[in-house]
């Protein structure tokens, strides 16, 4: 008995914008701030290797001064929205009903709701009564993989059975207008907002690539480098600069026991299927691989089009590969990062 990953699907917000579109929104923003300060500011977004994001709010909404109970209400009613979207989406492409899935896993870490995402998407898709949900809520940017292995482990030990992992993220909802940190900064340059649905199956007949292994892989003394601080205005960004420096130092203990552990080293994946989590990790990620011929294209396509969209980010880089028809025994390194500090793994093979 196999875990195969059957399809992924995206749902985007409706609100789009160029990163030349939003500079006059910073102009506003910096009004009154030391000129080389805004200088920086704007160099920062323009260098950031994001070209346009989405967002659930139009940028007029996420430079208005609103409460926290202002913004998390939005952040609820377009989740809520997207979430349907896109595991109607993902289920359509997969020829699936809403009552042929027996395990619903929702991702979100950018704003508070309960119930959680899950307990509406039973409701207003008349899913099983007896669907058992896990809603995964303060793993950031690794909890999209965070679902797949849950997902993983819930259908290895059901055989014949179905899970959807969706994950729905709002950063642009965690936006503070009165922070002019640099980790505020750096964020609200990188990210964006966006939905996407893995729907995996533990069935005989089903057809996708195979999870060979996963595990998730724990820092010591680093619980301060990324995350969030609830503040009365609302989730305030927690970013170390040091990350990168702080990724690129692990990355051999991430990587090649894991590999090793599966027969298998770093030549034998065909396929990097890392999260984009900014231009400077990007960076990071191809000067450790590039020399050995590997690539991570479609890493940086995905945060040149869409952001860091934290959890789902990384989603959108697998249904890239998703849609390639790939050939039979190629292997696949699903990666990401996250708060904790954590790197969770996923080995796959077509």
């Amino acid at each position: 008995m196999s875990v195969k990953i059957i399809t992924v699907a995206k749902q985007l917000p409706k609100y789009v914008k160029k990163t030349s579109e939003i500079l006059p929104f910073l102009n506003l923003w910096l009004e009154g701030q030391d000129s080389r300060f805004q200088r920086k500011v704007k160099k920062i977004f323009e260098n950031a290797a994001v070209n346009k994001r989405y967002s659930i709010m139009e940028p007029s909404e996420v430079f208005t001064a609103t409460s926290f109970e202002e913004k998390n209400a939005i952040y609820v009613r377009e989740v809520i929205q997207l979430g349907e979207k896109v595991l109607q989406k993902a289920m359509d492409k997969a020829g699936w009903k809403p009552k042929d899935i027996d395990f619903l896993i929702t991702v979100s870490c950018t704003g508070i709701m309960i119930p959680s995402l899950d307990a509406y998407l039973i409701n207003r898709l008349q899913m099983r009564q007896d669907v058992v949900r896990l809603p995964v809520t303060e793993m950031g940017c690794a909890a999209g993989i965070s679902g797949i292995l849950y997902a993983k482990q819930f259908l290895k030990a059901n055989p014949g059975k179905r899970a959807a992992v969706i994950s729905v993220e709002s950063p642009t909802a965690t936006f503070q207008l009165n922070d002019y940190s640099m980790a505020n900064i750096v964020s609200a340059a990188i990210f964006g907002d966006g939905a996407a649905c893995v729907l995996l199956s533990s069935e005989n007949t089903a057809i996708g690539p195979k999870i060979i292994a996963s595990e998730m892989y724990h820092f010591y003394d680093a619980e301060t480098m990324m995350g969030f601080q609830l503040t009365n205005s609302g989730l305030k960004m927690i970013l170390d600069k040091q990350v990168p420096e702080k990724i690129a130092a692990h990355f051999p203990a991430i990587i090649h026991p894991f590999l090793i552990k599966n027969k298998l080293k770093i030549e034998d994946i065909n396929h990097l299927i890392f999260h984009p989590g900014g231009r400077k990790i990007v960076e990071t990620v191809e000067e450790l691989f590039g020399a050995m011929g590997k690539n991570i294209d479609d890493t940086k396509e995905v945060l040149r089009l869409y952001g860091n969209m934290s959890s789902a980010t990384v989603l959108y880089v697998l249904e890239r590969f998703m849609d390639k028809n790939l050939p039979n025994g190629d292997y696949g390194l699903l990666l990401s990062f996250g708060p904790g500090f954590t790197a969770q793994r996923v080995l796959l093979q077509w």
